[in-house]
């Protein structure tokens, strides 16, 4: 291990600037712009927003008596100054890192564009009859020191070499005993071998079964030749992210800065929040619990000790001080997104039911059906309201996504509505896939 820590250190942050899309039906500001910090290695992906610039005010007066032309030129040698001094910071920080081309440094690493790279890190098959068990029963709740010893064994630091010295450091979940993980795609982006680190500080190598961008999941493979040789691994149990509500406790275990084994704590913030990351929107877990480079991939772990999230973002600012935005894929979503890659090595679309509802007390109101769609063609009308799915009853939007993302292009569903005072059941035949 020793050799790959001589060889791993990380290169300079990087921060990428993308222009934010002007709100609709606004002027908008044209500066205000989205930025997406990266860890050292430039995987690590949190998002920030930074507020627009404040409206310019009008200037001071200069002292009585002062030239014009002497106030002018007074500041502009004083933004001359200020544009300098934060070029020799930017320059010097760049230098102690090494990823200067021309500059001597520590590293003398070339920042890559690693997310354009492919994963080339051996692989594992898909297929093999693996999957993740998420637990839906409730559980009694636990100290925090209960729910580390019980977690912090089945938590992995996860180092991912990209080649010439570059490595990535995230934090990865084993949910087998026969050595199956999850961490983040990004963690694993580019990567060409990989390792995990035990919390008793075995090293262990790792293969690659299969991973997702768009979700930002993925899944390693601890290989049975090392299995064969120690005991069982610990296995994290998940529990169903579904049964939160907003002020649970919640904590998060992971290598924040290769700090490994690290315990936060803090609350369940939002659930179901849509943030946009890299592009594309996520829904996921928000908690105030502390997150940090290195904790991608890990759990978010419910107060019965179950991972009930895997974390993958939090907000920063350039110049607010923001604290306690972190984000986790929640268990509803990553459940079915891992038993796929685990099967058939992507994942595979959900259905489409052809149906647009609202929540109301009665049930779900079927707002609209469209033309030719499952439901249409099953005989679901506008204004029936669907009060269960597959035998189960439905009360929200949530419900009716649940039982979905269960379900195939190929397989039925049967539903079961009140109409006008009557109680109908049909069956949608689910022929096509969602976007």
């Amino acid at each position: 291990m020793g050799e790959r820590e001589e060889n791993g250190r990380l290169p300079g942050e990087i921060v990428e600037v993308y222009r934010a899309p002007r709100r609709s039906g606004g002027e908008g500001d044209p500066r205000e712009v989205v930025e997406v910090y990266r860890q050292p290695d430039s995987r690590e992906v949190v998002e920030s927003y930074r507020r627009p610039l404040p409206a310019r005010r009008g200037r001071k007066p200069a002292p009585h008596g002062a030239p014009a032309g002497r106030r002018r030129r007074s500041g502009l040698w004083k933004f001359v100054a200020c544009v300098a001094f934060l070029v020799g910071i930017t320059v010097a920080a760049r230098w102690v890192a090494g990823d200067t081309p021309g500059l001597p440094g520590k590293g003398n690493a070339e920042i890559t564009r690693l997310e354009e790279e492919k994963i080339t890190i051996p692989p594992w098959p898909v297929g093999q009859e693996a999957s993740l068990e998420v637990s839906r029963e409730p559980g009694e709740p636990l100290t925090a020191q209960e729910v580390y010893r019980r977690l912090n064994p089945s938590v992995v630091t996860v180092n991912c070499q990209a080649g010439d010295g570059l490595y990535s450091v995230g934090t990865g979940v084993i949910f087998s005993e026969d050595g199956y993980i999850i961490t983040n795609y990004h963690v694993i982006r580019g990567g060409k071998s990989c390792f995990v680190t035990l919390d008793t500080g075995a090293v262990l190598d790792v293969l690659y079964v299969a991973g997702d961008e768009e979700s930002d999941l993925a899944v390693l493979k601890i290989s049975d030749e090392v299995l064969d040789l120690r005991e069982p691994l610990p296995v994290a149990p998940f529990g169903d992210s579904e049964l939160l509500v907003v002020g649970d406790p919640v904590y998060a275990i992971g290598s924040p800065r290769r700090l490994q084994g690290t315990l936060t704590n803090g609350i369940i913030s939002a659930i179901n929040r849509d943030i946009e990351v890299e592009g594309r929107t996520m829904t996921l877990l928000q908690t105030n619990a502390a997150l940090n480079s290195g904790n991608s991939g890990g759990p978010l772990i419910n107060e019965q000790g179950r991972v009930i999230g895997i974390n993958v973002a939090k907000f920063m600012s350039g110049r607010d001080s923001v604290e306690g935005l972190g984000f986790a894929i929640p268990t509803a979503q990553l459940e079915r997104i891992i038993n796929d890659l685990l099967e058939w090595g992507e994942v595979q679309p959900e259905p489409l039911l052809g149906v647009m509802v609202i929540a109301q007390e009665r049930g779900l109101l079927v707002d609209s059906v469209n033309p030719g769609g499952a439901a249409e063609k099953a005989g679901v009308q506008a204004g029936d309201y669907i009060t269960a799915a597959q035998g189960e009853t439905v009360r929200t939007n949530q419900d009716l996504f649940r039982i979905r993302r269960r379900l195939y292009v190929g397989d039925e569903l049967t539903l079961t509505l009140w109409r006008n005072g009557e109680v109908l059941e049909v069956t949608l035949e689910l022929e096509e896939a969602a976007d």
